[in-house]
């Protein structure tokens, strides 16, 4: 592999200008990549360049000052930094002539190699010697070295030349810094072997390479289009993009074929059989890649995720750690004192709510806007404290756990429990631990949790990865307490795990539906409820003290924003109180646009002299609002949490000792400085998405929507939006897009979490229920006409349920049988429970 990456090395120097040179100081190494700045000693080089040294940028392994390296690339005139040379290549100018080899394997970097030995060397293999004991070390059996010597060479060898070949092998492939360090950490000294052998395996294996990369850089090595390792990786790809656009965890044969096969046709230009891919796809299945269950299709993550999940609510529930028992006379007694404390009456229903979870080892807590979940919080956190003895105080607890644990998914839903409450909460991950950088919930390893109760909210936008990781970490005999709005809109990422959760029969569940938070004589919290029910009510364009209406089109948006947010921002209300709401990104009424409108209303550009960058079109200044794009646990900030521009330090500035551009962000629970080439996790946050916003609460909300936003006019986006205004709430837009969404129910994701539960929970039931589901007649094209995708899977024939008149003549088993649903591929397996195949809840 190292010849092969130099020949590509060797292809570029034609087309690319060179600087010959020594290292002469590093000015800037990236602690997570190996992005370098140097300056460097010329000695030779095509450029037009008649000073001593030059500054050169790239990426570079080890670099030694007294070597003499290559550098091929491209001057370049930076706006601060002046004239530099951004090498896109380089190597090591090892040494050509037979006297240069023998001196440099004879220098101090090989003790115990001499003059006499390195001649030996050379003259037996020539002078790209170094190149071939690289390649194969067995080239020096026949020279008769000692043991140690041979051994020492090698290693030497390597450790100059190893990692160095490896980058300059990543570099020539494209790689950025980023991802040549992704690569590089994963593959080691196999890096180049890995890449040449499959590059197919970096889409699966480095996050951030995707299978486009993959094929650019398998076409550069010559991989057929129809070979089976861009066939299968294709196959993966498109099902994982189907789970991401649609928030589903199976797809079926037809559009992940479809899909697929337009994915690798495009990205090559050519046309392919369609049953090679077929093929393939049983072969994904056979290495249990993907899983094939009755009709539907699973990456393998998410199907074990949607077992272990059921399996970890098992070992809860099953558990022989009890939660201590109390009489309903013991509970009530401590509930009218809790009341007395915090000077509240509650009601039957609150009570009913209270008593059940105090004795609960897993219960779901769900309710609208105003039905009192934080009440219900509160007052259980009290209540367990006094039945159990123990203290609330966290300064008694300095060397031992805190038995009540509290967490969201955002640190803004969070910190809001922890001011309902008075106790400390945290996010889901800080919870786990789950402090990695490229940590990912489904693989990471997690902090065992330790206490007596633990209650999550806003569980809704919890997925299916992150609740595996969750309950796995949570141990026999703490009580769990899930808590949310079933009809908010489901989690980013695969699954509707609270949706399914609520569903199942087999778990204990607790729904609010009195509203309390009404007499303030709010409006905001029944037009919630009216958008809950499917209508909006006859005052909804109507002014209220709390809630306005503007009608306008999407092109007057923008227009109307400016105005409100000027009068708004005249009257006091700053930038953290004012919060725009938007579905889309794109257009004249999209995020970005709208962005763009409010930071010269709230932050405007006020001299020539205030410090603005300007990254991937978009201008940041300090006291910019800006939202946060991705979980980044090492630095407790998550994905939507929304922080201020404290400090702009530019590298060129005369008293900055930064060594690249930075950015500070003051988020609520911690500052963060980012480095240029994290710039990307941030956006102005002015507007952001009503995704973006669940778990957190603003003091005035403007939501726009228009006809524009066509495909996203849904119930669940226009009530999560809504619920998220805590004072005042403004409505822009056209009246039809704010009917579309009441009237277009979102369609429920494609899960099996709820199937999971109860063939866990209840096995008897579960087959009752599969014996009723055979016993009914088929529709014609064997498809159920249930809206649930969980029935419809259930009801569709396999083989040994095919009606005669299907019956295949030939019973061998084919991928096209098997994916024209005229064989069952489970079949003969009939009695075996998928758990036998699964791991445990210790294992999971």
């Amino acid at each position: 592999m190292a010849t092969e990456s130099l020949n590509l090395f060797a292809d570029e120097t034609k087309q690319a200008d060179y600087v010959v040179g020594t290292v002469s100081a590093v000015f800037f190494a990236s602690n997570d990549s190996f992005y370098k700045v140097m300056l460097v000693k010329v000695s030779e080089t095509s450029l037009d360049w008649h000073e001593d040294e030059i500054v050169v940028t790239g990426n570079f392994a080890d670099i030694k000052d007294d070597v003499t390296y290559r550098f091929t690339g491209k001057r370049v005139e930076h706006p601060k930094y002046g004239v530099q040379f951004q090498a896109d290549n380089y190597q090591n100018e090892t040494p050509t002539t037979r006297s240069g080899v023998v001196a440099y394997l004879s220098g101090e970097d090989f003790p115990g190699l001499g003059k006499k030995t390195a001649e030996k060397i050379v003259d037996a293999l020539g002078t790209n010697a170094i190149e071939k004991i690289l390649n194969d070390s067995a080239v020096l059996q026949p020279l008769g070295l000692s043991a140690k010597v041979s051994a020492t060479l090698v290693s030497q060898l390597q450790t100059n030349n190893g990692m160095e070949q490896i980058i300059i092998g990543l570099n020539g492939y494209g790689f950025g810094s980023t991802l040549a360090a992704a690569i590089y950490n994963r593959y080691q000294e196999k890096t180049l072997d890995v890449i040449h052998e499959n590059p197919y395996q970096l889409a699966e294996d480095i996050n951030g390479v995707s299978f486009r990369r993959a094929d650019q850089i398998a076409t550069q090595l010559g991989y057929a289009a129809d070979k089976p390792e861009r066939l299968q990786a294709g196959l993966l790809q498109t099902l994982n993009d189907l789970s991401v656009a649609n928030g589903d965890t199976y797809t079926t044969a037809k559009p992940l074929l479809a899909n697929a096969l337009s994915l690798l046709e495009n990205a090559r230009n050519v046309r392919l059989d369609p049953s090679k891919l077929a093929d393939q796809l049983l072969e994904l299945a056979k290495q249990q890649k993907v899983v094939g269950d009755d009709q539907r299709i699973y990456l393998k993550s998410l199907y074990d995720a949607e077992w272990q999940v059921a399996e970890h609510l098992q070992r809860l529930l099953k558990g022989d750690d009890t939660p201590a028992e109390f009489t309903e006379d013991a509970i009530h007694k401590q509930l009218r004192i809790v009341e007395k404390q915090n000077d509240i009456v509650y009601d039957e229903s609150q009570t009913a709510a209270l008593t059940a979870a105090i004795q609960a080892k897993v219960m779901l807590l769900t309710g609208g806007p105003g039905t009192g979940k934080t009440t219900i919080i509160r007052g259980l956190v009290n209540l367990y404290a006094r039945l159990h003895e123990v203290s609330l105080d966290i300064n008694e607890y300095k060397d031992k756990p805190f038995p009540i644990l509290l967490a969201a998914p955002t640190g803004r839903a969070a910190k809001r429990m922890s001011e309902s409450t008075g106790l400390p909460a945290s996010t889901i991950h800080r919870l786990l631990g789950l402090t990695g950088r490229e940590a990912e919930p489904d693989e990471a390893a997690t902090n065992d949790l330790e206490g007596g109760l633990l209650i999550i909210d806003e569980v809704s936008m919890v997925d299916v990865y992150l609740m595996k990781t969750l309950l796995k970490a949570v141990p026999i005999g703490m009580q769990v307490i899930l808590v949310g709005d079933k009809d908010q809109l489901p989690s980013v990422g695969p699954g509707q795990v609270f949706h399914d959760l609520l569903a199942s029969d087999q778990l204990q569940k607790i729904q609010l539906d009195t509203i309390y938070r009404q007499g303030d004589g709010s409006s905001i919290i029944p037009l919630a409820h009216a958008i809950k029910a499917g209508r909006l009510p006859a005052d909804f364009t109507q002014n209220q003290k709390d809630r306005s209406f503007i009608a306008c089109h999407a092109n007057q948006v923008e227009n109307v924003i400016d105005q409100i947010v000027g009068k708004a921002h005249a009257k006091g209300f700053s930038a953290s109180d004012i919060q725009v709401l938007a579905p889309m990104y794109r257009g004249s009424a999209g995020i970005d646009r709208l962005n763009v409108v409010l930071q010269d209303i709230l932050n405007p550009k006020k001299s020539e002299r205030q410090k603005e960058v300007t990254f991937r079109n978009q201008k940041f200044r300090i006291g910019d609002k800006v939202l946060h794009l991705v979980n980044s646990p090492e630095n407790n900030v998550f994905n939507g949490d929304i922080g201020v521009i404290t400090g702009i330090d530019l590298a060129n500035d005369k008293h900055s000792k930064a060594k690249s551009d930075q950015l500070t962000i003051a988020f609520e629970q911690t500052e963060v400085t980012y480095a240029k080439n994290d710039w990307n996790r941030l956006t102005l946050a002015y507007c952001m998405s009503i995704h973006k916003s669940q778990g957190s609460e603003f003091k005035m909300v403007i939501l726009p929507m228009v006809g524009q936003y066509n495909r996203m006019l849904q119930r669940n986006l226009l009530y999560t939006a809504v619920t998220r205004a805590a004072d005042m709430l403004i409505l822009i837009g056209e009246p039809q897009a704010f009917e579309a969404c009441v009237t277009n129910l979102s369609v429920n994701r494609h899960t099996t979490l709820t199937t999971r539960i109860q063939t866990v929970l209840d096995p008897d039931g579960a087959a009752a229920a599969q014996e009723k589901v055979k016993a009914t007649p088929e529709a014609d094209d064997g498809v159920t006409t249930d809206a649930s995708p969980d029935a419809a899977a259930a009801t569709t024939p396999t083989a040994t349920e095919t009606p005669a008149s299907n019956t295949p003549k030939d019973y061998r088993l084919t991928p096209e049988l098997v994916l024209s649903r005229q064989i069952d591929p489970m079949i003969g397996m009939q009695g075996v429970s998928p758990q036998q195949f699964m791991p445990t809840a210790s294992q999971g």
